[in-house]
């Protein structure tokens, strides 16, 4: 909470027990795309069912610390694996999405579901994805889609403001739910020498989404469509608001940004550059963000008290920001909440 008001976190993944990572080595050992136990209503093969519990109680317990009220959970990114073969993506992604929905019904009051979309890079587009989306949305009560700008990795998937990405946004606008714009794995084999390079691949690609769909005419396609791009954007532009290098055009009710950025004079540049009425407070918590400030001797992706206590912003900055901007991005918020003030 936030002074009496619920704080709305649009930036979670799903937390599974390690034993989980199981199916995944069956499906590539076996290269075979094995049908998900969940969706028949099975147990996981050597996963309990309390294994489950006890992995999202440990998340819950970890968004009680940071002051986190609901949390829009999807796939964790670098697990979307969107380069293995075509015919095995369709079976790891309903097995994700299935664990995403039993978290969400494990405890409805603090998750919403945003689901992972088999995407295939080399596909003529994203029709392909439709059938999965229907189904998170129409049966398992998800909220928003991921999406992954190269999910292939190989930089060869047509830019986000390209044909390629028609399907996803018309089926997205009918359905009136924001698509969560998340890098996934890099295959450049010059990030090699980093560790946990894929974080690379998180800041590229999604600061060349924004530049894409901001350039081309996606919103005036899809008027009603709502895109979120994580870690604020990826990165900051470096240009004035004016110069011609950036879109003038106004995207304040299409195009907005999450506040999961740990270092605080990122953070604040990205909410004065961004705006706050396209700023939406997210934290990956629990996640990457679990470095130690040590002025505080809390994890980086404590950030309530951080945006509480940003000096530039006003209390209404704050309350848009941790609660009313993300309701109205992401209005299946409404799902999980109780009466609100």
């Amino acid at each position: 909470m936030y002074h009496g008001l619920k704080v709305l976190d649009v930036h979670g993944h799903v937390s599974v027990p390690p034993g989980s990572s199981h199916r995944l080595a069956l499906l590539l050992g076996s290269n075979t795309a094995l049908p998900s136990p969940l969706s028949m209503g099975q147990s996981v093969p050597g996963v309990s069912e309390e294994e489950f519990r006890q992995a999202a109680a440990r998340h819950v317990a970890y968004l009680d610390a940071r002051n986190i009220d609901v949390q829009l959970i999807g796939p964790r990114p670098f697990m979307m694996l969107g380069w293995m073969q075509p015919h095995l993506l369709p079976a790891w992604t309903r097995y994700v999405n299935d664990t995403i929905a039993q978290q969400c019904r494990f405890y409805p009051d603090r998750f919403v579901g945003a689901c992972q979309l088999p995407q295939n890079s080399e596909a003529k587009d994203l029709s392909h994805c439709l059938p999965e989306l229907e189904r998170c949305v129409r049966e398992l009560g998800f909220v928003a889609a991921y999406v992954s700008p190269d999910p292939g990795g190989r930089r060869t998937t047509p830019g986000m403001h390209e044909p390629y990405w028609y399907p996803l946004y018309e089926a997205c606008e009918d359905m009136d739910i924001p698509i969560i714009v998340h890098g996934t794995n890099s295959l450049d084999p010059r990030f090699a020498v980093v560790p946990h390079n894929y974080q690379l691949g998180f800041v590229t690609e999604q600061y060349l989404a924004g530049q894409f769909i901001s350039h081309g005419d996606v919103f005036e396609r899809f008027p009603r469509l709502r895109v979120i791009i994580c870690h604020a954007g990826g990165a900051l532009n470096r240009f004035i608001p004016s110069d011609p290098h950036l879109a003038q055009k106004d995207l304040s009710r299409n195009l907005f940004y999450d506040s999961c950025a740990y270092d605080l004079h990122f953070l604040e540049a990205a909410i004065k550059q961004r705006g706050v009425s396209q700023m939406l407070f997210g934290t990956e918590a629990p996640g990457s963000g679990q470095a130690i400030r040590p002025e505080t001797g809390r994890t980086s992706d404590d950030l309530v008290p951080v945006i509480a206590e940003l000096p530039f912003l006003s209390e209404a900055d704050r309350q848009a920001i941790f609660y009313h901007n993300p309701l109205r991005v992401v209005p299946g918020f409404a799902k999980a909440l109780g009466p609100q003030p």
